[in-house]
């Protein structure tokens, strides 16, 4: 690429061209109207026919969405492939957001099973054709300027995170608090915002982009000259390993929520369940193909490729122990940490809550302003779109503070019973379960009354009668329903108002989730300066920091927890050890998720970058679906020893793979030949 043959370098904003805010904001977009049908859709999938939702039982909304996410990580390898050689990186982007448009549309009708059916096939499919080619295109954008990529990733990774941040924050709120169609229809207009602005602006990156890559067959060697590459095309075999893999990965991911939903097993046979079989075989096959494709490259591009592989394993570890913040520690948040604030604690929250929902929106705005200042009179229109963007969010933003300084929190008491239970093991437990207006209470039952907290914009008095219901069916989250409502819902919940809570609050658990966007909103500047001065880290080094931050986070809250018995299932410990672990685990995915796709663009060879892509983000799906096996763990290795031993597990197991890496310095050092 040549420097003067586009505007891309032309204008500069936080010392990076305009353009790659143009990516930055598209991006930004993409991730609001993902994460916030993300933050939707369970809760819309298990909450009551008369709140809008479609009454499923958490194990089958959970289901659905786990195939959902395990689709989306998978189609970026197909999108990928065919931006490589056929379509380019921008159409494929400008085809995946239209599509990915249509499927929020789609879901904004979601009271026809077949419309969110509809829209989740057509996010799958958008998804894929999006997602690797955004993070190949600044690739390909940079490819004269390598030392800049580390840079421009972390501010690309800021816009990933500033999405999620406002998605969750809003999307879930208006669902929620409005009705689905809200939420679900808001993602949908901002993914439609985002695809214009990027289409309006595509002007900036001159040709770059358009055509698809396949003429480049060259390869850099360690002294950055660029000599002919053996191709590697794919044989016979190959192909048939690919069509097998493919069909046996989707039949095993489509055959968990068919076989919940509609009990239709793809994968018995004669009464016997061969799904963990399955995947066995699909995963030996993968390797296989994964391992006879790379050895077959030249003996430079094979290096790389093996360098990629290694930084891949190093995502695996460093995933199955951070996306713990999904599980596992929102466990440690509801059920181990003090959450109930009052007085002057309680005022202090309020406006720190306030300072945390504005001061993102306003760094993002201030990156707008100075990106409007470099490009409004030649992209007018695309800044139009972004300036109206942030409009309907500064509004939003508003009417959400004002919304919850005027209503009240109230301590509520309501009616469970509890019945003893024999587990696998033969042992007694108790469980609890909420007493509907439809519930049959056995006889054997005790009665147990519990207390919550519920908000509301009406005045009550000690001992009124109100409804609530249980939204996500875990006995955990309550919302007052309003007497309209309630006549509407059968599995309603008479409650009783214990007292109103003069300036106390009650911290939701799931607040904590969006410390990590708040934090990298915060530090990804920092970061990308960081990276382009002259104390920037070799990559090994990078991700042993990575693993470092995230294993002293863990040492925080296994310190935190230290004092808490064996077996104990409840404790009210500080929240400061959970917003600790929060800040390093966010120090820590600074330098390892960003700079792993800086990595992989640098390594691998142009003509398949946009596929390789594909492949990275198959490794965050396996790094995901270990963080759920391991974060299982979390009940029986507190029954046998104490949590605190629980968080030592992921603060060792990080720390020591931050060895390995820096152990493995020189061998990446000369697999890597010469790139930095």
């Amino acid at each position: 690429m040549n420097k003067s043959s586009n505007e891309f370098f032309k204008t500069q904003v936080l010392g990076h061209p305009a353009g790659l805010f143009v990516l930055f904001f598209t991006e930004m977009w993409e991730r609001f109207s993902f994460y916030g049908m993300r933050a939707l859709l369970v809760l819309f999938l298990v909450s009551a026919l008369g709140l809008g939702g479609w009454n499923w039982p958490r194990e089958n909304a959970l289901a659905l969405y786990g195939t959902y996410l395990a689709l989306l990580y998978l189609t970026p390898i197909i999108g990928g492939t065919l931006a490589d050689k056929y379509l380019g990186n921008r159409k494929a982007i400008i085809i995946g957001a239209l599509i990915m448009t249509f499927g929020h549309a789609s879901m904004a009708i979601e009271s026809s099973p077949f419309f969110l059916y509809l829209g989740l096939f057509l996010l799958v499919i958008g998804t894929g054709f999006f997602k690797p080619n955004m993070s190949s295109f600044i690739s390909i954008l940079y490819k004269d300027f390598p030392e800049k990529k580390d840079g421009a990733y972390t501010i690309f990774y800021m816009g990933v995170n500033a999405g999620a941040f406002l998605g969750i924050m809003l999307c879930g709120y208006l669902g929620e608090e409005l009705g689905w169609s809200w939420g679900f229809g808001l993602a949908g207009i901002f993914m439609l915002l985002g695809l214009l602005q990027f289409t309006m602006a595509h002007g900036i990156f001159g040709e770059v982009g358009k055509k698809p890559n396949k003429e480049n067959k060259t390869i850099e060697t360690d002294d950055h000259i660029e000599i002919e590459d053996k191709l590697n095309p794919f044989t016979t075999l190959d192909k048939i390993l690919i069509v097998i893999v493919a069909v046996l990965g989707l039949t095993w991911i489509i055959n968990d929520p068919l076989s919940k939903i509609i009990d239709y097993n793809l994968l018995s046979f004669h009464n016997t369940d061969y799904a963990g079989y399955v995947i066995s075989i699909t995963l030996v096959i993968f390797l296989f193909l994964l391992v006879s494709r790379i050895v077959r490259y030249s003996k430079i591009t094979r290096d790389k490729m093996i360098a990629v592989v290694i930084f891949a394993s190093f995502i695996i570890f460093f995933w199955a122990s951070f996306e713990q913040a999904g599980g596992s520690m929102s466990i440690f948040a509801k059920d181990y940490t003090n959450r109930v604030l009052s007085g002057n604690a309680a005022f202090i929250f309020n406006i720190v809550d306030v300072i945390i929902t504005v001061v993102p929106i306003a760094i993002i705005t201030w990156v707008l302003f100075l990106l409007f200042r470099q490009t409004f009179k030649k992209y007018f229109v695309s800044n139009l779109i972004l300036g109206f963007s942030f409009l309907i969010i500064w509004g939003l933003v508003i009417w959400k503070i004002n919304r919850n300084f005027t209503t009240y929190s109230y301590e509520i008491s309501y009616p469970t019973y509890q019945i003893a239970q024999s587990n696998p093991n033969g042992e007694i437990t108790k469980k609890n379960y909420v007493i509907t207006s439809t519930t049959k209470v056995p006889e054997n039952a005790e009665i147990i009354t519990k207390n919550t907290v519920i908000r509301s914009s009406l005045e009550y008095l000690k001992n009124d009668k109100i409804s609530i219901i249980d939204i996500d069916k875990k006995g955990t989250n309550f919302k007052y329903l309003t007497p309209e409502k309630a006549e509407l819902i059968d599995t309603k919940i008479q409650a009783t108002i214990v007292k109103k809570r003069e300036n106390e609050i009650q911290i939701p658990a799931t607040w904590f989730l969006i410390l990590n966007s708040l934090f990298i909103i915060v530090f990804a500047p920092l970061f990308s300066k960081w990276w382009e001065s002259k104390y920037n880290p070799n990559p090994a080094s990078k991700y042993a920091i990575g693993l470092f931050f995230l294993g002293i986070g863990f040492a925080f809250l296994a310190f935190g927890a230290s004092g808490i018995p064996q077996g104990a299932k409840t404790a009210s410990i500080s929240m400061v050890w959970l917003i600790l672990a929060y800040l390093f685990h966010t120090l820590g995915e600074l330098c390892v998720s960003p700079v792993g796709l800086s990595y992989v663009s640098k390594l691998v060879p142009a003509r398949m970058i946009a596929f390789m892509f594909g492949v990275w983000y198959l490794a965050l799906a396996i790094g995901n679906k270990t963080s759920g096996k391991m974060g299982a763990m979390i009940d029986d290795v507190t029954a046998k020893y104490d949590i605190s031993t629980f968080f030592l597990i992921f603060t060792f197991v990080p720390i020591i793979i931050g060895v390995i890496a820096l152990a493995l310095t020189p061998v990446l050092k000369k697999l890597m030949h010469g790139v930095k």
